[in-house]
């Protein structure tokens, strides 16, 4: 279903996650709710610098990781920093939840909305996607994505609008983008992402 193109720092794990109903149907639990802040204990310990480790995975195609494209995980942290973190759904929720305390990236799309097959793999030059409702782009070159039959779809910093999740969605497919330089630190992220999300619904590993 999903090829990895070879990187030698990226440490991956994809999960998918059926919900019984559509997500619009069932608010967050306040105990989600709960953990989008800090402090807060959790069952990740932070690594040291993991900042800097995702950073450097990211900078292996050439991609440049600062300012308006740093990884998603340090955005999530200035949100909670300027108290401006709030539910989503189900699914972006728990995302949130586990990339803001473990500081790694993880993108979560609606399945239904991807065209198969689906790869990850480095965008080439003079790639781009709209991100969000108001039409703004990100450029993509020499970023680690996610791409389905259309092309890019999903990576570390921002995911593309055209398969973001809605109220509608209840299959999700969930990347975490972890990295070898940090051994053992990615399974134990997914591990706690995957029991988070089988509160929800049935997930399974890709």
């Amino acid at each position: 279903m999903l090829s990895i193109d070879p990187h030698p720092l990226l440490e991956t794990s994809v999960v998918i996650t059926e919900f019984d109903q559509a997500i619009g149907e069932t608010p967050t639990p306040i105990e989600i709710v709960e953990k989008l802040t800090f402090p807060l204990d959790v069952p990740v310990a932070m690594e040291t610098d993991v900042k800097s480790h995702v950073r450097d995975m990211l900078r292996f195609g050439g991609y440049k990781p600062t300012g308006r494209g740093k990884p998603a995980s340090e955005y999530l942290r200035q949100a909670v920093e300027k108290d401006r973190l709030s539910s989503i759904n189900i699914p972006v929720d728990i995302c949130n939840v586990v990339s803001l305390h473990s500081g790694l990236p993880i993108s979560v799309i609606d399945l239904e909305l991807a065209s198969p097959p689906l790869k990850i793999g480095i965008a080439p030059e003079n790639s781009q996607y709209v991100f969000n409702q108001t039409g703004q782009t990100i450029k993509l070159d020499g970023l680690l994505c996610l791409f389905d039959e259309n092309g890019p779809c999903a990576n570390a910093v921002k995911d593309s609008q055209r398969t973001k999740t809605s109220s509608k969605t209840n299959k999700t497919l969930s990347i975490i983008w972890g990295t070898h330089s940090l051994p053992g630190y990615t399974t134990t992220v997914v591990q706690w992402y995957r029991k988070l999300l089988s509160e929800f619904g049935t997930t399974q590993s890709v």
